[in-house]
């Protein structure tokens, strides 16, 4: 849950659940009852000029405008209201989709854009008042254990073959979104239908790392090449590397890392978005660990147990611990001395400026804003001096965990939207993830949704310019980066207690273990006050009783499972690396079929 601000602003956010397809639950006819009018057509072909390139032909994205307009004509005139956090995309749909909806349909879309804190405010607000804020909502997909524990958010795949039947887009093909799991609840109901979507991955500079000079010093002093690092104990030499063996190039200072430490909201994500798990916190399991997931909860059934060692969960055990412990070290000694200081939107422009040789908690967002003609980490012909490539693990981790954290700003309805807005609203939702305009949205923000779009022509021939964007998003490595489950049952409640207790760490006051137990203790407070009010139902938090530490590493082991998990007696094995060009060539360069995509 991130919010990111173009540059001359603070930047500011295979066993996939499956739903039955609404393509073939949908029947709708495409034929237009009435013929377009002139001024109409016109507009369409105005706005089809604009979306290129599609992935639909101009006959067929004609067709789907042409049914937007029809199935727009009962809410002609009424004024509608729609919000979103501030990143790129949201700013070209603000801007530009927005506009053309308007156009083509007569409807009066205003589509705010704001801060995500507001967003998630406005949206309890909403959800607690029952009086309408916005028609519709663009909020993260980590919310998903909120809305469908609270009831008060419509299940669109029920409401697209029922009450929103009528305007449903026939071409709106659901099994097309990449995201289609991070919205479906344990009921199998669609939730959320992402709008937009990027991974916290690995960035790095390919052109330092390729230097023969570089690499025949590194491996001298390491015994193994220079290369994407496989495990943390890798990255962490290559930072150690950078600063202080390289220190200068071309007689500017060099740091071998980068990361943020102010306490703040935003150090927040910096944990919540997948650090535990990337150091192998949890359980095996995706999109999520089970029984116990990434942020350390515990679930029997749909039901949070507990986040605590005692409870049987991981927030506060070893692998956690040393995942606050690892970011904590490589920021005082291979970082820039101001980044302990920095905020999220203070840390991002940094590796754009030139003078960082990798970073491992990088948001595929920032891409746009990297590839700007001119700037230090671009070539001349317009290629990136850098790369993005999938994260390192942990000592703990073990094949068969999350990897890594994907962010789905998702298109939601709440149940207080009067009917008529609420239908007017999801008009505009569909049309800015539709084909026709799909495609397009996808070249102005990179933030990928749809299937068809990361394997369209165009971006075979724009993916050198890009980095590894397209490449990882066409590869199999891309399941393991997925976004807050449907473990937490109450996302803005219990993400507010990481950054406050994980801040005590970054500025010192407490260590990294009493960190985590506060945090540990924090949240199965909420959870416990969640049981007690029964407002969650059958799939609210029942807390486990406590039991000792001992208790649950011989549970996980009986149990053949993982979490809790003993602490390692060596945390830094052998660093490995691969070399970027094989890494990449070893990904199918074909499609999954559609079965599979899902």
């Amino acid at each position: 849950m991130r919010q990111f601000r173009r540059r001359e602003r603070p930047l500011t956010k295979n066993s996939f659940l499956t739903m039955t397809s609404v393509a073939a639950l949908v029947a709708v006819s495409f034929a237009v009852s009435a013929p377009v009018r002139a001024a109409d057509d016109a507009a369409i072909q105005k706005w089809i000029a604009e979306f290129q390139p599609s992935t639909l032909s101009k006959d067929d994205q004609k067709k789907e405008l042409e049914w937007f307009a029809k199935a727009a004509e009962p809410f002609k005139g009424m004024e509608i209201n729609v919000v979103s956090e501030t990143i790129t995309t949201h700013e070209y749909e603000s801007q530009t989709l927005a506009k053309a909806f308007s156009e083509l349909t007569g409807i009066k879309l205003k589509h705010d854009i704001i801060q995500e804190g507001d967003v998630v405010e406005k949206l309890q607000t909403q959800m607690q008042s029952g009086k309408n804020v916005y028609d519709g909502w663009i909020n993260d997909s980590d919310l998903i254990g909120t809305h469908f524990r609270y009831g008060q958010t419509i299940a669109l795949s029920d409401y697209m073959t029922g009450e929103g039947k009528d305007v449903t887009d026939p071409m709106l093909d659901v099994n097309d979104f990449i995201g289609k799991s991070f919205g479906t609840a344990p009921d199998g109901k669609l939730y959320q239908l992402p709008d937009q979507q990027f991974a916290n991955l690995y960035w790095f500079r390919y052109d330092w790392f390729t230097n023969p000079d570089y690499k025949a010093k590194f491996k001298a002093k390491y015994g193994y090449e220079l290369g994407v690092p496989v495990n943390w104990s890798a990255y962490e030499d290559i930072a150690e590397f950078f600063t202080n063996d390289i220190k200068e190039i071309n007689g500017v200072k060099v740091y071998g890392h980068m990361d943020y430490g102010k306490k703040d909201p935003s150090l927040g994500w910096r944990f919540t978005d997948a650090w535990l798990s990337m150091a192998g916190n949890g359980d095996k399991g995706i999109p999520n660990g089970l029984p116990v997931d990434e942020w350390g909860i515990r679930m029997e059934g749909c039901r949070p147990v507990g986040s605590s060692i005692e409870r049987g969960g991981d927030t506060n055990g070893p692998a956690a611990v040393y995942s606050i412990t690892k970011y904590l070290e490589w920021m005082k000694k291979y970082a820039p001395p101001q980044a302990q200081g920095m905020t999220f939107s203070e840390s991002g422009p940094v590796p754009a400026q030139g003078n960082i040789a990798q970073q491992m908690f990088w948001y595929t967002a920032f891409t746009a804003d990297m590839v700007k003609p001119g700037i230090a980490v671009m070539n001349a012909d317009g290629t990136p001096k850098w790369r993005m490539a999938p994260s390192p693990h942990g000592a703990y981790w073990k094949e068969g965990m999350k990897l890594g954290y994907q962010d789905a700003g998702s298109v939601t309805l709440l149940k207080s939207t009067p009917a008529d807005r609420r239908k007017a609203a999801w008009l505009y939702l569909q049309f800015i993830v539709s084909k026709t305009v799909s495609l397009k949205k996808s070249h102005v923000g990179l933030t990928f949704i749809r299937e068809s779009d990361i394997w369209d022509k165009s971006f075979t021939e724009r993916a050198p310019k890009l980095g590894g964007l397209i490449e990882f998003y066409r590869s199999p490595a891309r399941v393991q980066w997925t976004p807050t489950g449907n473990n937490v049952p109450d996302y803005p409640k219990l993400a507010q207690l990481w950054w406050q207790n994980i801040g005590d760490a970054s500025s010192g006051a407490k260590t990294p273990q009493a960190a985590m137990d506060s945090l540990a203790a924090a949240q199965d407070s909420v959870m416990e006050r969640l049981e007690k009010s029964g407002v969650q139902g059958a799939c609210g938090p029942k807390l486990h009783k406590k039991e000792s530490a001992e208790y649950w590493y011989a549970k996980a082991q009986k149990d053949g499972t993982i979490a809790p998990q003993r602490k390692l007696a060596n945390e830094k094995p052998k660093g490995e690396t691969v070399d970027y060009d094989t890494l990449i060539k070893s990904w199918p360069a074909q499609p999954p079929k559609r079965a599979e995509a899902k």
